[in-house]
């Protein structure tokens, strides 16, 4: 399994945007591991779509027919607000009254969020595109920065979510079935199965309330298998290391 090229570090400090909790070692590891998993399964659906026209440069035509070809790939919705890639392509919203919801301006305020911290994911975003061959055009690389900081930050709410809600008992899970094809068994483990009574104190997030975060993010049951597998993977090698 190769190395996050997302660093505990930026984990941390995507969290600490949005909770005062202590982030463990293990989560750490895990929540770069999730969004590595994700990103490279993103990057993988574009360079094919790019291939079709033998290229590997991707364009953000690339990401939309990802995204078209394999709905498990949509992540990280709010940069779709904030990209030209993806305008006109959200439908138009309508409120309870039935009048048309207009599209959120582009905020200039520097108070940390996901939108205005997407650069921090740029090498990240490099390097996963180097390790399947390929590069991408400037807008390209934005829309993959800003889908890795919306989804991780999204995943570090929902994580601190469970530890105050004390486990995800109360959270569903939801598994996406394509017509035609049979249901995929559904993906359980041990630290899955603890998660009805969470352990810990109320000040830590830790690898599970990660994986918990991580069930709550992803609905498409394939990705979320091999997120969920690759996150314990890479928690369990850093406390043996």
């Amino acid at each position: 399994m190769d190395v996050s090229p997302f660093k505990p570090s930026l984990v941390k400090a995507v969290f600490s945007d949005v909770t005062p909790m202590h982030v463990s070692r293990s989560a750490a590891w895990a929540a770069a591991s999730v969004t590595r998993t994700v990103l490279t399964e993103i990057i993988d659906g574009a360079r094919r779509a790019a291939a079709e026209e033998a290229r590997k440069k991707l364009i953000p035509v690339d990401l939309l027919s990802a995204i078209d070809r394999n709905v498990e790939l949509e992540v990280g919705n709010k940069w779709y607000d904030h990209s030209p890639t993806f305008h006109g392509s959200t439908g138009v919203l309508y409120d309870a009254e039935g009048v048309i919801v207009p599209s959120r301006k582009r905020s200039r305020s520097r108070k940390p969020s996901a939108v205005v911290g997407a650069h921090r994911f740029e090498a990240g975003v490099k390097k996963l595109l180097r390790r399947q061959g390929v590069t991408a055009v400037p807008a390209m690389v934005r829309d993959l920065d800003g889908i890795a900081s919306v989804f991780l930050t999204d995943l570090a709410r929902d994580a601190a979510m469970v530890v105050r809600e004390g486990g995800g008992k109360r959270f569903g899970t939801a598994t996406l079935v394509m017509s035609g094809e049979p249901a995929p068994p559904p993906f359980l483990d041990d630290s899955l199965r603890a998660l009805s009574t969470r352990r810990g104190d109320g000040r830590t997030i830790g690898r599970d309330d990660v994986l918990a975060a991580t069930t709550m993010q992803l609905f498409g049951a394939n990705l979320r298998h091999r997120a969920l597998t690759e996150a314990r993977e890479a928690a369990q090698n850093t406390s043996a290391g």
